[in-house]
């Protein structure tokens, strides 16, 4: 990761357009886990109170993808407040997004959270919802490619120690909602509502999810893959993945209250966990 030919070629580029201040790269690539077919998350830094000149990034983002009219390059915020907006790219065969954060609102997130304020907002994309503290996780996980003044080293400077305060926050936050939604998905067991049901399912494991990251100090930046990472950390719910897959396996097959007796044994696992934790 040293020296990446793609990186080393977009990044001076990218630089250039007023209006960035900052540029990093972000997800598996920048925590080292990536594989080679493996997205390259970049963040693009900018600052309120200078314009991000969307039309000269569309400019130099043309004149590097494989094809310059199949791109589009958003306005900021058309994506939403949490994803704010960006570009999907295919460059030299690989695939590159570009997303858009706001160094003031993220300093203000990075600030909420580290007092254990933190929220949770329906987004596309994400299943579960954007959790606020994804924005603080991706600056802790993130390497900066270019930080001419500092700034990013300044927000990471805030990431570290995982903060106390948020850990609590987030435990408070989702622990309760586990068995708060196994119930509501048992109401529809009479009916057989599958989809239902699995949809009680998945936010419960999201939820479980969440618990299991800040029991560990760990930020949880996306849902994918979450519990596969939790299944590793120190603290976690003995044979998490064959359960979770037990449960997966029982709802496909129609067998809705012995899947949602798994999801309660799951509950009751990290329910004791956390008391002990929050005690």
């Amino acid at each position: 990761m040293s020296h990446d030919p793609l990186l080393t070629r977009i990044t001076p580029l990218l630089a250039d357009v007023p209006g960035i201040a900052a540029i990093v790269l972000g997800g598996s690539r920048a925590r080292g886990t990536a594989h080679d077919a493996s997205d390259y998350d970049i963040g693009l830094y900018h600052a309120d109170s200078a314009d991000l000149d969307i039309d000269r990034l569309r400019e130099v983002v043309k004149a590097i993808v494989d094809e310059p009219d199949a791109i589009r390059v958003t306005p900021v915020g058309e994506w939403g407040p949490w994803i704010v907006g960006g570009a999907w790219l295919v460059i030299g065969g690989r695939k590159v997004d570009l997303l858009y954060r706001s160094i003031e609102k993220v300093a203000e997130t990075i600030e909420a959270c580290r007092s254990g304020d933190i929220g949770m907002y329906y987004q596309p994309g994400h299943p579960h919802g954007f959790c606020s503290a994804i924005w603080m996780g991706e600056v802790a996980q993130c390497r900066p490619l270019h930080d001419p003044d500092g700034v990013i080293a300044a927000l990471k400077a805030s990431t570290s120690p995982y903060p106390r305060a948020m850990r609590d926050a987030l435990i408070r936050r989702f622990q309760w909602e586990i068995l708060f939604t196994i119930e509501n998905a048992e109401t529809a067991l009479p009916r057989g509502d599958s989809t239902h049901i699995a949809g009680c399912a998945y936010r419960a494991l999201a939820c479980l999810g969440q618990v299991l990251f800040a029991l560990n100090g760990q930020y949880l930046i996306n849902e994918k893959s979450a519990l596969t990472a939790a299944a590793s950390f120190p603290v976690t719910i003995q044979s998490l993945t064959s359960r979770v897959a037990d449960l997966w396996r029982l709802i496909g097959s129609g067998q809705h209250e012995a899947a949602l007796q798994t999801l309660r044994s799951l509950e009751h696992d990290i329910r004791e966990m956390s008391a002990s934790s929050l005690a």
